[in-house]
């Protein structure tokens, strides 16, 4: 398959979709032409306090400086529910469904502005107050979302961790944000795993010693499971918040004031929390989710991403509520305690539009057709997925066996620090090129560079990069705009730099090709990892694969691949890889080594993490570091044990 293969819009695609194809070329023609004008528009998708005159005021020039509605004032959590109490109080507008449990809890529009309310005024009565940090560390359950728009009641900044997180790690965050509460839960159900949460926390605590501004820690109860309280800093959390009034009055916050601080997964060295504001996070929340998942009655939107990362945010939190939607929330595995549970799940809620990772779409490729074929899926209208670039083959089929051949996939390419969909496609109003994340969205300006940052015209591949800011883009990092600054605006002067690497074709589709730094040079050549990765992936026999480059004393870089077989019975031989790179590419990018291995190292959102790959393939095994964000750590050391058996060399010395 390659980047000419094109499938047309479905009928019943073109039948629910926001825009024809000449009103979307208007669309982005009025934004390029009246930027201003344009944006001042889309923020009227959102409730304001006072609205704003003005879109955009700053420069990507010299110290950058980025603000959006800066005139505004406005409550997020107010255009979230308050702003829907009117007309659909009694509209569902979270399902969240945990493990374990036969039926899933629903909460209306009216009920989740009490349990928000309630907990907004409990923190209150802790001391928070705005402008102040707290810590949010949950499972997937409503107490997640609730948490964070109980913050955003009183102009409190969360910060939610991921439950995957080290002591060390959980500490280092507390006191760089300088967080006062703390909201977690006694453990995490992780399939027959339990991860004791709340043990893991005070565990930070200690380490973060006196540095820590942490007084109070709310603890929620998902199971029987005894939980260690410490007398005057600890509140078990629905005998504490449920005795407080279900009303509040918001607080109006300006525009530009701090919603969330997010830290990005996979970073090194010091963390990094990116700053998101108040409105043009909401406004961009509600365009891009609005534009892609077009909400309609009766549409239950899932996205399987935790709330701890940017996707869990703006998907299964604030762009949906911003919009009115009913959106759902899974706290479980996808094949626990069967295989086929998250399409049981889609049948029993009626699910209408599914968004999640390549990863796990690769994930349930592997349990076969049969098993999708098996749960009435025919109220799905629209796949999505984004996290990593999508292989051709693992696109079509979820268009084919899951969608049914009839539900548009739209594939989209966004960063925390985007906080939304930068490019993607419009469902019906846009053919679609599997592996592609299709187009900019409307407002959105993306060039490609080459390395030295000067713009490349028509088709090219080059460096990723935005020429205009946009509602949602992060203003800058948490006590640290220098970093900002370098991490971003240095690589091409008045550009923002995405880190990312892309393909652009004739007709204006993008493919990502990955990471800048997955850019490796073998003898003069310089080739992108997700290339090599793509090749892999058109042998059927193979649902997944990661390739990296080591260091090369004659070569400057090795290329190693690791492979996942579909199943046991699959016959396939690193000789076979070998060959498939060097007809799909050229020999010049022929493997070095390839393993055929049971399983990838992960994060807990099920992303790769090449970096470990790379480690354990340059046999850097004392500088592994911190593996605790891993989905499995067994899976280190099972690529060790293959890669270094004893006596064996690799051959990329």
């Amino acid at each position: 398959m390659s980047e000419h293969t094109i499938i047309p819009v479905h009928p019943q695609s073109a039948e629910y979709s926001l825009l024809t194809p000449s009103q979307l070329q208007a669309m982005t023609r009025r934004a390029e032409r009246d930027p201003d004008g344009f944006w001042l528009d889309q923020a009227e998708r959102i409730h304001w306090h006072s609205n704003p005159t003005r879109a955009f005021c700053g420069s990507f020039q010299d110290d950058v400086e980025i603000n959006w509605y800066h005139d505004g004032t406005l409550n997020a959590s107010v255009s979230c529910i308050d702003s829907h109490l009117g007309d659909r109080a009694d509209q569902v507008a979270l399902i969240s469904h945990r493990d374990g449990t036969d039926e899933a809890e629903k909460l209306t529009y009216r009920m989740l502005h009490e349990r928000v309310c309630r907990l907004a005024n409990a923190l209150q009565h802790l001391g928070v107050s705005r402008g102040d940090r707290v810590a949010i560390s949950l499972p997937m359950v409503s107490e997640a979302p609730i948490a964070m728009l109980a913050c955003a009641r009183i102009g409190a900044v969360h910060v939610v961790l991921f439950g995957g997180l080290s002591a060390e790690a959980i500490a280092e965050r507390l006191v760089d944000s300088g967080a006062r509460v703390v909201i977690t839960a006694n453990e995490i159900a992780r399939g027959a795993k339990r991860i004791p949460l709340k043990h893991i926390m005070d565990e930070a605590l200690k380490k973060a010693g006196a540095e820590s501004a942490v007084e109070t820690v709310l603890v929620l109860r998902t199971t029987d499971a005894p939980v260690a309280m410490l007398p005057e800093r600890d509140l078990d959390f629905h005998d504490f918040v449920d005795w407080f009034e279900p009303d509040c009055i918001p607080e109006i916050m300006n525009a530009e004031d701090p919603l969330f601080l997010l830290y990005t997964s996979g970073s090194t060295g010091k963390p990094k929390a990116v700053v998101h504001t108040t409105g043009g996070y909401m406004v961009w929340a509600a365009y891009t989710m609005g534009m892609v998942y077009t909400h309609r009655p009766n549409d239950v939107l899932w996205c399987t991403a935790d709330v701890a990362w940017i996707t869990g945010h703006t998907s299964v939190v604030y762009g949906p509520l911003a919009n009115g939607s009913t959106t759902m929330m899974f706290d479980g595995l996808p094949s626990y305690p069967q295989p086929g549970r998250w399409w049981e799940l889609i049948e029993r809620h009626k699910v209408t539009m599914l968004f999640t990772a390549p990863t796990a779409i690769r994930s349930l490729m592997r349990e076969g057709d049969d098993l999708v074929n098996r749960y009435d899926l025919s109220s799905l209208r629209l796949l999505g997925t984004a996290g990593e670039p999508i292989s051709p083959d693992a696109w079509m089929w979820y268009h084919d066996v899951v969608g049914k051949g009839s539900c548009p996939v739209v594939d989209t390419w966004w960063q925390t620090e985007t906080a939304g969909i930068m490019l993607g496609p419009i469902p019906g109003a846009q053919k679609l090129k599997p592996g592609s994340a299709t187009m900019p969205l409307p407002g959105v300006s993306m060039v490609l560079t080459d390395t030295k940052g000067d713009v490349i015209e028509g088709a090219g591949e080059g460096c990723l990069c935005v020429t205009r800011s946009w509602p949602g883009q992060a203003r800058t990092l948490w006590k640290d705009h220098a970093r900002f600054q370098q991490t971003y605006f240095s690589f091409s002067p008045g550009l923002y730099f995405t880190g990312d690497g892309a393909r652009r074709d004739a007709d204006g589709y993008y493919w990502i090709t990955g990471r800048m730094d997955d850019v490796i040079n073998i003898s003069g050549h310089r080739i992108g990892t997700a290339e090599i990765e793509e090749a892999v992936g058109t042998d059927r026999r193979i649902t997944e694969c990661a390739a990296v480059g080591v260091p090369h004393s004659v070569k400057g870089h090795a290329l190693v691949v690791f492979a996942i077989a579909r199943d046991e019975q699959t016959s396939i031989t690193p000789e076979d890889i070998t060959r498939q790179v060097s007809l799909a590419i050229g020999r010049y990018a022929a493997p070095d080594e390839v393993f055929i291995v049971p399983d990838l190292p992960r994060t807990r959102s099920g992303k790769i993490v090449r970096r470990l790959l790379r480690k354990i393939a340059s046999g850097e095994l004392d500088t592994l570091g911190d593996l605790s964000m891993l989905s499995d750590a067994d899976s280190v050391d099972m690529l060790i044990n293959t890669v270094w058996k004893e006596e064996q060399t690799l051959n990329v010395a």
